[in-house]
C-alpha cells in the first residue's frame, strides 16, 4: 500500500508520519516545500508518477487571523490545493482524505454539531476549509472528511506549548472563557485518520478527543497536569480582540466516528494528561 501525504512537517503531519512509519507501508511524505499543493501540474505529476492507493491531506494554511489579510493566499491553499489533489487523487484511482475544521460553524448551537449539521463559517479561515470540502466532495468519487478542533500535540505551536511558556514569563495570564470546543490530541486524531483511510467507509467525519471545556478551563487544566501555579484570570472574547470571529460554541460530535464502528477517541483530559508526561519527559 501507498501513502502520500502532504503537510507533512505539520503539527498533524509530523505525528501522521510517525504512526505510519510503524505500519508495512510505502511512505511518501511532502513537506510543503517538496510539494506546493497550490500548483496543479506539480500535484498532478507527482501523484501519476506514485500512484498512491491513498492521499493524506495535512497542507493548510491554518492562521486563522491572517486570512482575514490574505484572503487569496488562504483559498488558493484550503480550498484549489485539495482540489488539485483531488483531481489527481480521481485520475490514479485513490482515496483522499482532507482535514478540515470547526470553524465551518457558526458557534450559535447550543448542543454539539454532528457531521450533518448545517454549516456557516464566519470568516475566510472557516469559508476556505469548507470550500476545500465542497470541491474534494464534488471532484472525488472515494473521499474522507475529517473535521477537528483545538489541535495539540508535540509538533509545532499550539495552545498548550504557548500556555506552558507564558507560564515561565508571567504570574498572571488572560484566557477567555467565553469560547467552548474540545481538544483533540494529535495522537489520537492520526490514530483515528490512518484507520479511517484504510477502510471503504467514505464521508465525513469528526473527531476530537471526548468532553469539552473552555479555553480558561483548558488553560487551568494544562497547569494542573504541568505542576505549574500560576493566576488564570477569565476573560471575555471583547477583551481581547482578534481580526477574526471565532465560533463561541465549536464541540464536535463524533457521531459517523461511533455509528461506523470506530473506536471513540479518549476523553481530553486523559489525552492531556498523557501529551504532558511524554512532554515533561522530554524536556528533562
Amino acid at each position: 500500500m501507498k501513502v502520500l501525504i502532504t503537510g507533512s512537517n505539520g503539527q498533524l503531519g509530523k505525528e501522521l508520519v510517525d504512526q505510519l512509519k510503524q505500519l508495512n507501508i510505502a511512505l511518501f511524505p511532502f513537506s510543503k516545500e517538496e510539494l506546493d499543493i497550490t500548483d496543479f501540474n506539480k500535484v498532478y505529476n507527482v501523484v501519476r508518477e506514485i500512484e498512491p492507493d491513498i492521499i493524506i491531506n495535512a497542507a493548510a494554511f491554518t492562521n486563522v487571523d491572517q486570512a482575514e489579510v490574505e484572503k487569496e493566499r488562504a483559498f488558493n491553499i484550503n480550498a484549489f490545493g485539495p482540489r488539485n489533489l483531488a483531481v489527481a487523487a480521481e485520475k490514479v484511482d485513490a482515496k483522499i482524505c482532507y482535514i478540515s475544521t470547526d470553524y465551518v460553524f457558526d458557534g450559535t448551537a447550543t448542543q454539539p454539531y454532528e457531521e450533518f449539521a448545517p454549516v456557516n463559517p464566519l470568516g475566510v479561515y472557516g469559508k476556505s476549509k469548507y470550500a476545500g470540502e465542497q470541491l474534494t466532495q464534488s471532484l472525488s468519487t472515494k473521499y474522507f472528511i475529517v473535521r477537528t478542533a483545538w489541535v495539540y500535540g508535540e509538533y509545532g505551536n499550539n495552545f498548550v506549548k504557548t500556555m506552558l511558556k507564558l507560564a515561565t514569563e508571567k504570574d498572571e495570564i488572560g484566557v477567555v472563557h467565553d469560547q467552548v470546543g474540545s481538544p483533540t490530541y494529535t495522537v489520537d486524531l492520526a490514530t483515528f485518520i490512518i484507520d479511517l483511510v484504510q477502510t471503504d467507509k467514505y464521508g465525513i467525519y469528526h473527531c476530537t478527543n471526548e468532553g469539552s471545556c473552555s479555553w480558561f478551563e483548558f488553560a487551568q487544566a494544562i497547569f494542573d497536569e504541568a505542576g505549574v501555579d500560576i493566576k488564570v484570570k477569565p476573560l471575555t472574547s471583547n477583551q481581547f480582540p482578534r481580526p477574526a470571529k471565532r465560533p463561541s460554541y465549536s464541540v464536535l460530535d463524533n457521531m459517523a466516528l461511533r455509528v461506523n464502528d470506530f473506536s471513540q477517541p479518549r476523553h481530553w483530559r486523559n489525552a492531556l494528561n498523557s501529551f504532558m508526561s511524554k512532554f515533561n519527559n522530554k524536556l528533562h
